[in-house]
């Protein structure tokens, strides 16, 4: 199974053959017409998704909505006064929807409540791209994060990357179990890259940076194969709710 190609992808590589097919074009005519039939291959394919795929979708980004905030209630989420998500709890994530590329206007507000918003923000989304968008830190300085996702996996692998999210934790190292570290010294709201893997059971751990100490097992995490994953550390490390994760399929 191959990697779903975008309108963009098929352009791209129509200008590359373009760009081949005049570099030859009187130099070594066999060559030309290979690349300027391969240029018209492409072209083609991308006329065709055009066709299947109105534009107005192929413009649209993928949003949703994470809400971290440990002491916050149930929060509505508005984007441009409309309410999009509603009664969301702490460590869920919302539903994902389509926005046009664009700028926005954000309001969070507890749950039935348009009188007091506990958050506004303005964002800007471009085309094909998705993004996650997390609610962090204590409700009444509550800020919103906002982490591009990249859900496409190579044929039969899978993937995964880590999100601190838990504001008095310290930075910490992602490792197997009683073995090497994987992702070193992660901060607070910082999200690692994404590391490709063999779809696999392992048993992982939560380790303070530069240290043995394991603040938090992950035991017989599966991850499919053709599946991207977010894990995020989310709760706080000295009180309620305690220091744990959540795991996410993009």
């Amino acid at each position: 199974m191959s990697e779903k190609r975008t309108h963009s992808d098929y352009l791209q590589k129509a200008a590359m053959y373009d760009l081949l097919a005049q570099f030859y074009k009187y130099s070594i005519p066999s060559l030309h017409t290979q690349y300027y039939l391969k240029h018209i291959k492409y072209m083609n394919k991308a006329m065709n998704l055009m066709r299947t795929y109105p534009q107005s979708l192929q413009e649209e980004a993928r949003i949703r909505i994470l809400h971290t905030s440990h002491n916050s209630p149930n929060v509505d989420v508005y984007i441009n006064g409309k309410r999009l998500v509603k009664d969301l709890p702490f460590k869920n994530v919302s539903d994902p929807f389509s926005l046009k590329a664009g700028k926005y206007h954000i309001d969070i507000y507890p749950t039935g409540n348009m009188v007091d918003s506990v958050l506004n923000k303005k964002i800007t989304v471009e085309a094909g791209k998705s993004y996650t968008l997390a609610t962090i830190d204590h409700v009444k300085k509550m800020r919103l994060l906002v982490f591009q996702n990249q859900p496409k996996v190579p044929a039969n692998e899978s993937k995964v990357r880590f999100i601190h999210l838990s504001p008095d934790s310290p930075a910490v190292d992602i490792a197997v179990k009683d073995r090497d570290v994987v992702f070193p010294a992660i901060s607070y709201k910082q999200a690692t890259e994404y590391l490709g893997l063999t779809p696999m059971t392992v048993d992982l751990e939560v380790r303070i940076a530069g240290s043995k100490t394991v603040v938090l097992p992950m035991p017989k995490l599966h991850f499919k194969p053709n599946q991207s994953y977010t894990i995020v550390l989310v709760g706080l490390a000295n009180e309620k709710p305690e220091f744990q994760f959540i795991r996410i399929k993009e």
